[in-house]
């Protein structure tokens, strides 16, 4: 159970902030910008749950948003201090990502393929979908930063993965199952 009874604590005035395991690193420190954009992504889909969206997609964004701070927790535990702890941490499981691969299935099933690239747009609620998208992918670089100098649980990745291809697939649906959509026309403000 987590109580927060006062909300600053003035540890960060240095420049530094704590990890799940105690330890202390600069705020711009890979893993701190992997969460922090997973962090940031979460807070946008706020957003988009406040919008006028259908109940299922309204479930769906707040499932992610709770599998976006198990992220969050998993990542802020290094995996390097997990040998010999009397407790189990929390790790994403392959399971999150088999149930996001399965909404995408259920939701492209009614969506003509594309036959061009899809530009960001069509709608407010496809229009922040895609922004979702694109912060996703940020987050999912970021991780992949990480996983260069330090191991991670690697479901984290595989869900980042699978998530921006989910918003994508959504914005899609948001757009009158594609038919919205707005295309990309190669070379179209170029002169002949």
């Amino acid at each position: 159970m987590i109580l927060l009874n006062k909300i600053y604590t003035k540890k960060g005035d240095d420049g530094k902030t704590e990890l799940g395991d105690g330890e202390r690193v600069e705020k711009f420190s890979t893993r701190v910008e992997s969460y922090g954009t997973i962090d940031e992504l979460n807070s946008l889909i706020g957003t988009v749950t406040c919008m006028d969206i259908n109940k299922n997609l309204r479930k769906s964004l707040e499932c992610i948003q709770n599998d976006l701070f198990d992220i969050g927790a998993d990542l802020c535990l290094p995996q390097r201090n997990l040998k010999g702890g009397s407790s189990q941490p929390l790790r994403l499981e392959k399971s999150l990502t088999l149930r996001l691969e399965s909404e995408i299935d259920d939701m492209n099933k009614d969506i003509d393929p594309i036959r061009s690239f899809v530009l960001p747009g069509g709608n407010k609620i496809a229009s922040k979908l895609h922004l979702c998208r694109t912060i996703c992918r940020r987050a999912e670089r970021r991780v992949v930063e990480l996983m260069r100098n330090e191991e991670i649980n690697l479901e984290v990745l595989k869900y980042l993965n699978r998530l921006s291809d989910w918003f994508f697939v959504a914005a899609r649906k948001s757009n009158d199952n594609g038919k919205k959509d707005i295309l990309w026309k190669p070379a179209m403000n170029q002169t002949p």
